[in-house]
């Protein structure tokens, strides 16, 4: 039943306390991994019962999502993550989002307004082999056949498909027939025993560790083998071969030119705590101006409805800096410090009024003026993300203090026909550039698109505390915010609690929409928060209960007790660990 609350009664501390728990926090002291799919935690899980640590857990858990959740993720992704290393004892963040290809230009998408949202031309170079592995030779300990295994077995012995995967294959069904072929080849055979499975995935993989063991029996040789066979090798010629026969702007030279890198996080304290996000190139920083926005109200002491007007209004502001001003910071100056600054944020707040604001307010750091662009315009109640499309998540933590969270996303079954040499196909997050040389996130060879994947890092006194993140595309820096303000309630009623999500800034994603004051909504936020929304000016649509929301997260008190949590929404993701 869903509860009704009145907004005018209580504060949201109140309000927080009545959220109905589904699951209990994971404790232990050995381990804990909290994945999008049960297998993939299941599977990290037993890298660490081998004796692995957390990286080599995230590892094995990010392969098997690219089998288990197909639609989620691929071989042909990209990926981010950040975490601690107890080796190096500070936070980093890991980039392997792929660039753009050499031949990306404005002109070269001549006559189109927007780069499309599926098809070879928004592919980029994928990046998520090249991070798996050198976050697994840097930091793992295992062995590649070790964290590769329980892919390849799900690949080719099968596993159950979920229900909105076989939905998304169903709503594929008639353009793989009638204009992807090898996708029908791939995705719409006859299964037995009702299991999915992959075998050309499984014999990649199975190929890359042949090549990489006929390295020899060094382990980080081996390893990089493994990448050289995959951007340099057969893997890179079967992917120029592919995109060259179909006028793909991708080539094996855009492959062979790259690899994923380490950089130090972007960072923001707030209350006690120190934030650490990817840079600019992700949507990473916009979870950070939001915390600047919000940081000195008395969020607790607000009521419900306050509180949700107040979080929307800021997240507002924050994103419409997001669409002016970030972009791959090696392609221009992204001017991060003056928009997470006290005095740049102190200023924005004030534009934070009683109503819903309906404009893209952009701010001018050091007197810069901003450039928005937008795509078309969805209809109430659509959805600004791509249909059935998203992203995955891990997060592990292990006895020896180390923090994982990585967010693996791109190469959907759905984003370009399936490369039959490979049994995958390449990620199109090349939709999310613009085609105007002016913006920060203007197209330009060799230049990273502005991700919307986003994990996140906590530390407290210096310490690792918390690594969290979730799908949902220009959401996951809403939901995660959500998340992160609830979190002294714990980690899983801070996931139960219900969500909210504002489409006012312009999508990520083809066709690039957005919906002025348009805020979805969980009918179990409450009738009267609701109608107190929409009489501020908020254009809300409720959906279902349960639907918003996709966080898997795991951390360490100070006294080294392991937790993990895993959002009970749609029943796919879980936590394990002891």
């Amino acid at each position: 039943m869903v509860p009704v609350y009145d907004p005018l009664k209580i504060s949201v501390a109140e309000w927080g306390a009545m959220t109905f728990t589904t699951r209990p926090v994971l404790q232990g002291t050995f381990g804990m991994v909290a994945a999008t799919h049960w297998l993939a935690s299941a599977s990290g899980m037993r890298m660490l019962e081998l004796g692995g640590n957390a990286f080599d857990a995230a590892v094995a858990a990010g392969f098997v999502l690219q089998v288990v959740e197909p639609h989620q993720n691929g071989p042909g992704g990209d990926l981010p993550v950040v975490f601690w290393s107890a080796e190096a004892g500070v936070p980093l963040v890991l980039c392997a989002q792929g660039p753009a290809p050499a031949a990306a230009s404005v002109e070269r998408f001549g006559g189109l307004d927007l780069v499309p949202g599926t098809g070879l031309l928004p592919a980029v170079v994928p990046g998520a082999f090249d991070g798996w592995m050198r976050l697994l030779r840097d930091f793992g300990t295992l062995r590649l056949r070790e964290v590769l295994e329980p892919a390849i077995g799900y690949a080719a012995d099968g596993f159950p498909p979920s229900a909105d995967l076989d939905e998304d294959i169903a709503r594929c069904e008639q353009l793989f027939r009638e204009h992807w072929p090898t996708s029908a080849d791939a995705w719409l055979q006859p299964r037995r025993d009702g299991r999915l499975r992959l075998p050309g995935v499984a014999a990649t993989y199975r190929r890359i560790i042949s090549e990489a063991e006929a390295a020899g029996d060094d382990r980080e040789a081996q390893i990089d083998a493994a990448r050289d066979a995959f951007y340099r090798g057969w893997v890179a010629e079967a992917i120029d071969r592919f995109l060259s026969e179909r006028d793909g702007l991708l080539t094996g030279d855009d492959l062979a030119g790259w690899g994923a890198s380490y950089e130090p996080p972007v960072t923001l304290d707030y209350r006690g705590v120190t934030v650490c996000k990817p840079g600019p190139w992700s949507q990473g920083p916009v979870l950070l101006q939001q915390l600047a926005l919000l940081d000195g109200l008395a969020l607790d002491a607000m009521r419900p409805d306050e509180y949700v007007h107040t979080v929307i209004e800021c997240s507002k502001l924050a994103f419409a800096d997001r669409e002016a001003w970030y972009g791959d910071p090696a392609f221009g100056d992204v001017p991060l410090g003056e928009l997470l600054s006290r005095a740049y944020n102190d200023e924005r707040r004030r534009l934070v009024g009683a109503e819903a604001s309906l404009e893209l307010r952009p701010g001018s750091p050091g007197g810069r003026a901003p450039l928005v662009l937008e795509g078309g315009a969805p209809e109430r109640g659509e959805s600004a993300a791509p249909a059935g499309s998203d992203t995955c998540q891990v997060s592990a933590a292990d006895r020896f203090g180390n923090l994982v969270a990585a967010t693996p996303s791109g190469g959907w079954l759905m984003s370009s026909p399936t490369i039959p040499d490979l049994g995958f196909c390449l990620g199109t997050r090349g939709q999310m550039f613009w085609l105007d040389e002016r913006h920060p996130n203007g197209i330009a060879p060799a230049k990273r698109p502005r991700t919307t994947l986003s994990p996140t890092l906590v530390l407290r006194d210096g310490a690792p505390e918390l690594a969290f993140g979730t799908p949902g595309g220009d959401a996951q820096d809403q939901w995660s915010l959500q998340f992160f303000l609830a979190r002294e309630s714990g980690m899983q009623a801070a996931m139960d609690q219900p969500k909210f999500t504002s489409d006012h800034a312009p999508s990520s994603f083809y066709p690039r929409g957005s919906r002025r004051g348009g805020v979805d909504a969980e009918g179990r936020l409450g009738a009267g928060v609701i109608h107190a929304l929409r009489e501020r000016g908020h254009d809300v649509t409720v959906v279902p209960d349960w639907s918003l929301g996709r966080l898997c997260a795991a951390g360490r008190t100070p006294d080294g007790l392991l937790q993990a949590a895993a959002d009970a929404r749609d029943m796919m993701r879980y936590a394990v660990g002891r």
